[in-house]
């Protein structure tokens, strides 16, 4: 079975977040990469929280030329040349995330040939796994973002995060002083723990938007309100603040959601300055590099979950491997999948169960995919 073509699609989706009575139009940008194979077989996979015109670029003007004639099942050969092409130097940031569509695609064209779900191919280590969702965004006033959790919980989710930080550090200049940003971020965490209840985890992300000296203040400000885990804390993911911070708070520290490379987490690791690892599937270099991090944090005696969004690729990771564990069932992330996928599975009672469809269990509805094609791209403006 050879590689015979190899085509990226670029979408900018439009999304209306409904919770608590109130409704907020958005946007969010993904990247469609298909791998089709001379027996007609066809892979797909994805990547996100990126560029999606660039991506697409990427793949079609770059990698696709280098992968057509080779054998898709062999999936570390073929990473390895997309390393060497696309990052040869140590780069990360677009490379990537490219690489994490192809090798999705091709994670899915394989057990497609071999009538196998991924997550089985990935080790089969459970058949269901815990997500927690993502609900509490910036543009809720404090009685919205209650009674979004309340709804949440209500749903069966008995896992919720928030974020925190919103922009601070790349919005200080509007103005908007980041001691007033962490003080109104302590009275939202105050009024989802009051509105949920004590036996309801509570996680806050603050998306690598904090210097080391506010996202302190925060932490110590919210330890008693019982936060699981405080998510990309600092800007950067820098290592050394990492390792102050993790020093100076018991709210265990999570970051990798958007890292690139598989040094980066041994880095973190080894400095000791995260309890959680977060390596992506649809950002990290896709299921081949992302088993790799979670082999690292099985050796460091370290949590691996899945942060940044996209539950239904990463399921299969956390699934498929033994120390698998949390998948963010981000609200606005699922919804724009809903647009591009049929057939993805819902969550009960917290837990997502894994399909037994061979490859990932999911297919792209065409027709949509090509009217969603249709539309401008984002500009930059496909993060939400």
């Amino acid at each position: 079975m050879k590689i015979t073509r190899v085509a990226a699609t670029p979408l900018h989706l439009p999304i209306t977040v409904e919770a608590a009575g109130r409704s907020k139009t958005t946007s969010l940008s993904l990247c469609l990469v298909d791998v089709e194979t001379d027996e007609g077989l066809v892979g797909t996979g994805m990547t996100a929280i990126t560029e999606e015109e660039v991506i697409a670029s990427v793949v079609n003007d770059i990698a696709a030329h280098a992968l057509v004639g080779m054998d898709p099942m062999r999936h570390e050969q073929i990473w390895e040349r997309l390393y060497w092409l696309l990052t040869p130097r140590g780069q990360s940031g677009y490379a990537s995330h490219a690489i994490a569509a192809l090798d999705l695609a091709l994670w899915d064209l394989k057990g497609k040939a071999l009538g196998q779900p991924c997550w089985r191919l990935l080790g089969g280590a459970r058949a269901e796994v815990p997500v927690y969702a993502t609900f509490g965004f910036a543009f809720f006033e404090r009685d919205e973002l209650a009674d979004a959790a309340r709804s949440w919980v209500e749903r069966g989710f008995k896992r919720l995060k928030m974020t925190v930080g919103h922009h601070g550090l790349a919005r200080r200049d509007e103005p908007r002083p980041l001691d007033a940003l962490i003080a109104e971020d302590v009275q939202r965490i105050r009024a989802v723990r009051e509105a949920v209840g004590p036996e309801v985890q509570i996680y806050i992300d603050a998306n690598c938007s904090l210097d080391y000296f506010h996202a302190l203040s925060l932490a110590q400000r919210v330890e008693d309100y019982g936060i699981s885990f405080f998510e990309e804390p600092v800007s950067q993911n820098d290592i050394p603040n990492l390792v102050k911070l993790r020093q100076k708070t018991s709210i265990p520290l999570a970051a990798g959601q958007n890292e690139g490379q598989a040094s980066r987490f041994r880095d973190m690791l080894a400095a000791q300055a995260v309890d959680v690892v977060q390596p992506n599937a649809c950002i990290t270099g896709g299921f081949t590099q992302c088993q790799r991090i979670a082999g690292m944090a099985s050796a460091f005696n370290a949590r691996f979950a899945n942060g940044g969004a996209w539950p239904h690729h990463n399921m299969h990771l956390h699934a498929g491997l033994a120390n698998g564990s949390l998948v963010e069932y981000h609200s606005v992330a699922v919804d724009c999948c809903r647009l591009v996928f049929d057939d993805l599975p819902v969550p009960s009672q917290g837990m997502l169960a894994l399909p037994e469809k061979p490859g990932l269990g999911f297919e792209p509805n065409r027709e949509r995919v090509a009217e969603l094609a249709k539309r401008p791209g984002s500009r930059g403006a496909g993060k939400a």
